[in-house]
């Protein structure tokens, strides 16, 4: 797949929007690229478990179908969008391996500890665990930010990763590693996602106290930080003006798409990153340069 192939889709994406988070793939126009043909899997994952949290859509479809082609089993978690989750579950099972589907409000403690129950019992084992579920809501005005709104952000990006990291934990054995999805907000901040920027910080503090707190157990932590992408939770967030620039700021002059970060999660979860914990990858088409 070409990088003019990827923006020749950028160029095609017309006005919409979506009136629920996180949003749904099936309604976009075009739709991601989270399959890509020329990704060919050589087995790094085979003989491994992961679950993937907003794995039926967006960036979490796309490493879920990267992890099926390395020879992972996969479970996907996600809210309420059942007809994306029965399409990635399907895509997963053509490369062979078994993918199965968790429709959960992982918000709730309950529920995720209800979730990695209901892992081990389908595969009997649990190896890598990616936190990527995410919502978020945009205001220009920072007192117009609700503490319903607060609330609900900070317990869907930050709260359910604890969560379900805690429920996980034990389960996991040395080699065994955790992966979350940050954003680049997190680095350079967004005036008009106050509240989602501080939840992707507190992630990256996440990753890298959650590191250094379990290195002795030989569990690595990591964390993929994406710039724009082209996921459900972009039409489901912004207006059609917003959703058409999408993008057009990186260096690149795009948005990225699913496809493009795949490998990045299947780096961190392969033994290729075995000297790799409390790190950030960077996604972005240059819209953030790290130090």
């Amino acid at each position: 797949m070409t990088t003019d192939k990827f923006e020749k889709t950028d160029e095609q994406v017309k006005p919409q929007h979506q009136s629920t988070q996180p949003g749904s793939e099936k309604h976009m126009d075009p739709k991601p690229i989270y399959d890509d043909k020329d990704y060919v899997g050589s087995g790094k994952l085979e003989g491994k478990v992961a679950l993937i949290t907003g794995g039926d859509s967006g960036i979490g479809r796309a490493v879920a179908v990267a992890y099926a082609k390395e020879g992972a089993n996969v479970a996907i978690a996600y809210l309420d969008e059942h007809e994306d989750a029965d399409q990635t579950i399907q895509v997963i099972a053509s490369y062979g391996v078994k993918g199965i589907k968790f429709a959960s409000d992982l918000s709730d403690v309950e529920n995720c500890n209800q979730l990695v129950i209901d892992v081990l019992a389908e595969f009997g084992q649990l190896n890598i665990l990616v936190n990527n579920a995410g919502k978020q809501f945009p205001q220009d005005d920072f007192l117009a930010i609700s503490p319903d709104q607060l609330m609900e952000t900070f317990a869907t990006n930050i709260f359910s990763m604890f969560y379900l990291t805690q429920a996980a934990l034990p389960h996991l054995q040395k080699g065994d590693c955790i992966i979350n999805t940050s954003s680049v907000t997190a680095y350079q901040g967004s005036p008009g996602l106050i509240d989602y920027s501080a939840t992707k910080g507190a992630i990256t503090s996440f990753t890298r106290s959650l590191a250094a707190n379990i290195a002795n157990q030989g569990i690595r932590v990591n964390s993929v930080a994406p710039g724009p992408i082209w996921t459900p939770l972009i039409p489901s967030t912004f207006n059609e003006e917003k959703v058409q620039q999408h993008g057009q700021d990186t260096l690149l002059k795009r948005r990225g798409e699913p496809s493009e970060l795949a490998p990045a999660y299947v780096y961190l979860a392969s033994k290729d990153s075995t000297y790799v914990t409390g790190q950030a990858i960077h996604i972005n088409g240059g819209d953030y340069i790290s130090s």
